[in-house]
């Protein structure tokens, strides 16, 4: 996939992360997800630190700072605003060709800046897709997104669960849409969340 139409990609999952922070009630940050040992709170700083400073400091190649690795984002009460924020910088900074040649140094081995910008929108939208389901709300992707997101599950889904970031692929119908064939990829059940997809 070229790099500008990835780029499009992630402007959009990055554009519909920031809809659904946005829905994150306050009340909700300590709530469960389905993932295990997870609050909703914990799942989303993670999601903000990697989709948002980590992407931006990809493409600064620049390591992240332990300052944010250690921070709880929503200690913040402003913190959605934050994160959209943060998210234009960081898909700004995508923007210039020149980001997505060569490797990235992730501290423990490098990556192709191409394959490891597509990861990041994976992440964005499978991570939003767990912050929605566990608060009653919906992650929208459109069919070339959802297409770029099951390949990167596909490609990496054995160093994934390596690091238990993936569990077991769940099983769902060959018809199915293809962000729920994404998700079901990753180990995640869509039938615990309303899976959105639009066609463009």
């Amino acid at each position: 996939m070229k790099y500008d139409e990835t780029h499009r990609y992630m402007s959009e999952c990055a554009a519909e992360a920031a809809r659904v922070a946005r829905g994150v009630p306050a009340a909700g940050l300590n709530e469960p997800t389905h993932c295990p040992g997870w609050d909703v709170r914990a799942l989303v700083n993670h999601w903000v630190l990697y989709t948002s400073h980590g992407l931006e400091h990809r493409a600064r190649r620049e390591q992240l700072p332990g300052e944010l690795v250690a921070r709880d984002f929503t200690a913040d009460p402003g913190w959605a605003d934050a994160y959209a924020a943060q998210l234009e910088r960081a898909v700004a900074a995508w923007a210039d060709p020149a980001v997505w040649e060569g490797e990235v140094d992730l501290g423990g081995g490098a990556m192709p800046a191409d394959e490891l910008g597509a990861m990041i929108v994976k992440e964005m939208a499978v991570h939003g897709w767990d912050v929605a389901v566990a608060t009653g709300l919906r992650f929208r992707v459109s069919e070339g997104a959802a297409r770029l997101i099951l390949d990167v599950v596909e490609r990496h889904g054995d160093l994934y669960r390596q690091y238990d970031g993936f569990a077991d692929p769940v099983p769902v119908p060959d018809d199915a849409p293809t962000f729920e064939r994404a998700l079901a990829a990753s180990g995640r059940d869509p039938r615990q969340g309303v899976v959105a997809q639009v066609d463009h």
